[in-house]
């Protein structure tokens, strides 16, 4: 009698273990989804941002305009723009352009902008030598704007089930639809 108690505890392990394990491989070949629309909510509380050179010149930013690059597993994001002051003798607007990678910050469970590449910045009517100024200012520009900002943040209910089974998120891809964050077995500690 024990022992097909103990054969049948042995049989339920196993396939407790095997639901388990197949569960564990789905989850992390679907991931963890989010939408265009959850990052330009993120990216909605950080802007409008207004950056200053100093008493020379003021540029106001609106809020950037996603869009997804697959293909080359990043972002693109166009950004409309205001330059104003006194080393500028008229308002001027215009857009920045650029894209960038994506990284999981394990420490807030957030999904942020890196390795930020400027495609171009312009502005509409402005002289020349007022927009040479400008566009040095570029990447500095980048840096503050996107470097590391957070287009999304884990809650640990989004996280609950995986955790439990031992995964943690590893990769993000960016997809037609969004970006699918992949999970890995959590190392033996």
């Amino acid at each position: 009698m024990q022992r097909r108690a103990v054969l049948q505890l042995a049989v339920g392990a196993s396939l407790v273990w095997a639901a388990a394990s197949t569960l564990r491989a789905a989850q992390a070949q679907s991931g963890y989804t989010v939408t265009t629309e959850q990052m330009r909510e993120a990216l909605g509380k950080r802007f409008p941002r207004r950056y200053k050179a100093g008493s020379f010149f003021a540029i106001d930013m609106q809020t950037p305009n996603l869009r997804l690059l697959p293909e080359q597993n990043r972002l693109g994001a166009a950004i409309q723009m205001e330059a104003s002051g006194p080393a500028l003798p008229d308002r001027h607007n215009g857009v920045f352009d650029l894209d960038f990678a994506l990284r999981y910050e394990a420490a807030d469970q957030s999904i942020r902008a890196h390795q930020l590449k400027v495609n171009a910045l312009r502005f509409s009517g402005m002289p020349a030598r007022q927009a040479e100024i400008l566009e040095a200012y570029g990447p500095a520009l980048a840096e503050q704007t996107l470097q590391d900002v957070v287009l999304h943040q884990l809650q640990p209910k989004d996280l609950a089930l995986t955790d439990g089974m031992g995964l943690e998120p590893s990769t993000i891809t960016v997809t037609p639809k969004g970006l699918v964050v992949g999970f890995v077995a959590k190392p033996l500690r």
